[in-house]
């Protein structure tokens, strides 16, 4: 197959090229060649011309992943209008059998007539794709009860590197197409007499999104297991088939005030034993962030708070509002202020300081950006107090600020790095915190990705964390699944070179999207990625973006 029999999807021009240069996270990555596939066919075509030129691909959702796995120099796979967003409701086997494409806050809409819903709710629902959230095995804030999304994926539709199509359901023998057959031959052997090394090495967290998942594996015995947080590198997911829950009755919530890191431990013993949906925490970096935005009460609160911790309950309405009650009185043992609500407008109230931070951070101007760099990190949660020093303490003596969040419940937190991009060398400043941060995750015991993924950002971290068995193990799977190491190379496994990338390899912090480095693009389309950035629109055509009138003049890097 050459350029001239490739689908009508492909886009090699410099506009639809630019458009999909960025995503959410640090990079901006030009590729080489962009397509838009609308049914299973044309991605099969869309392969083998990938193998035929060795153009590596890049499969891609809604571009909302921070690590940068969804970007890439050879051939960005764009999967969100593959087979329509089609996404059909079996309420009587509560699944929901979805195309690639298909947002999580698509299949909520089809469930809730009848009163089901997707169990994980990552805060990108809206515009997350399920091969997207399936690729990161990604959580949300009711991880604390729910778990990543694992657990609730029952099947996958996959196209392989090689153009097979690989049906995979729970509990059901896989199809034994050749990749499948590799894998049994040559990496499966190898991973059952490594168990002991695998499960010794592997992170004592409740969350973990780094790697391939061979203890997952070595539990269930399922592929479906390896290829959840994949992040593309081992198959093209095309349709995904959810399992929902039955969405509660009620919901109640509590808000948490504390003084200091003994009194947030303290407080968090309490509350995981009391059975809620979702633990969420605002350390004092992001109070003070915000504090000038908010009403006056809260914002007395923010100011003369360590942190406050939001609670959420689930269930009928006389066991969360006993729940409520309960926690509440015995919260006022330890913390300085703790009030609950209950019913969605009380909740709401309750959690309105959460999005706080988000127009905030979105109005910051050029000189001083939030970068995702130290931004997943997830460690035991009897740690959390320490990693919170550590996320406190090494951005300061950087002389960068930070703003701390995340869910308590899980140990797992997220920062928003605001360095100044006026400051001579700050990309060192930068690569110095992200190295020292990671190391001082995996010192804790933890993992440098919780639900997001390792992208390309975390894969120079996972001999770190995982040591040079474990690695080469998940060298095994990748060569079982993707021999030619055409999908996503380095996303989740470093490489050093590929057929379009520099002898010296992809550092961490490089390609990036700001500073006087970073690759011009057309200024409009420039200008629309930003916006697409600070307003959250992931959802954004981004073709459309790509043939708007414009004057094509290209911009000076930020």
């Amino acid at each position: 197959m050459n350029g001239s029999n490739l689908p009508p999807q492909v886009r090699s021009d410099l506009r639809a090229r630019a458009a999909y240069a960025e995503g959410a996270g640090i990079y901006r990555v030009i590729p080489r060649v962009v397509a838009r596939p609308g049914a299973v066919e044309d991605v099969r075509r869309l392969l083998a011309w990938a193998r035929e030129t060795r153009t590596p691909v890049t499969p891609r959702g809604a571009g909302s992943g921070m690590g940068g796995g969804n970007v890439g120099e050879g051939l960005v796979l764009d999967l969100t209008a593959l087979d329509n967003c089609r996404v059909s409701v079996d309420v009587a086997s509560r699944v929901a059998h979805v195309a690639a494409g298909a947002t999580g806050a698509a299949i909520n809409t089809a469930a809730l007539p009848h009163r089901l819903r997707l169990p994980p709710d990552p805060s990108s629902l809206r515009f997350a794709t399920s091969a997207g959230l399936v690729s990161t095995n990604a959580a949300g804030a009711r991880s604390y009860r729910v778990g990543s999304v694992r657990q609730w994926v029952t099947g996958l539709d996959i196209v392989t590197a090689q153009g097979h199509v690989l049906s995979l359901d729970r509990g059901r023998p896989a199809p034994g197409v050749p990749e499948v057959l590799r894998f049994e031959r040559d990496a499966a052997p190898r991973l059952r007499a490594a168990r002991a090394a695998i499960r010794s090495h592997f992170p004592r967290t409740l969350k973990n999104s780094s790697g391939y998942a061979l203890q997952a594996w070595l539990d269930s015995d399922d592929l479906i297991d390896l290829f959840i947080g994949a992040e593309g590198t081992l198959g093209v997911i095309t349709g995904v088939r959810w399992l929902l829950e039955t969405i509660p009755e009620a919901r109640g919530g509590v808000r948490v005030a504390v003084r200091n890191d003994a009194e947030l431990m303290a407080a968090l013993e309490l509350i995981r034993r009391t059975g809620p949906a979702a633990i969420e925490v605002l350390d004092r970096t992001f109070l003070k962030f915000v504090a000038e935005s908010l009403a006056p009460s809260t914002r007395q609160l923010a100011l003369h708070s360590s942190a406050v911790l939001l609670v959420e309950y689930e269930g009928s309405p006389a066991a969360v509002q006993r729940t409520l009650a309960a926690v509440k009185a015995r919260l006022a043992t330890i913390a300085f202020e703790a009030s609950s609500g209950f019913g969605p407008s009380a909740l709401a109230a309750i959690w309105g300081i959460r999005h706080a931070a988000s127009p905030l951070l979105a109005r910051l101007g050029e000189r001083r950006r939030s970068l995702q760099v130290i931004e997943d990190g997830c460690v035991p949660v009897e740690r959390l107090a320490e990693y919170l020093g550590v996320l406190r303490g090494i951005p300061a003596r950087h002389g960068v600020e930070v703003v701390v969040f995340g869910h308590a419940g899980d140990g797992h937190l997220h920062v928003n790095l605001l360095p100044d991009t006026t400051r001579p060398d700050w990309e060192k400043t930068v690569a110095a915190i992200f190295s020292e941060v990671s190391a001082a995750q995996i010192e804790l015991g933890g993992t440098t990705s919780g639900e997001h993924g390792d992208g390309r950002l975390r894969a120079p971290m996972l001999e770190r964390l995982y040591g040079t068995e474990v690695v080469d193990l998940f060298r095994a799977v990748k060569r079982a699944f993707d021999p030619d190491g055409l999908l996503n190379p380095g996303v989740i496994l470093e490489t050093r070179v590929t057929s379009h990338e520099s002898r010296e390899g992809f550092r961490p912090i490089s390609h990036l999207k700001v500073g006087s480095a970073a690759v011009p693009l057309p200024d409009d389309i420039a200008v629309a990625l930003r916006d697409i950035e600070r307003n959250g629109a992931w959802d954004q055509d981004r073709l459309a973006v790509a043939d708007r009138p414009s004057a094509r003049q290209p911009v000076r890097p930020s």
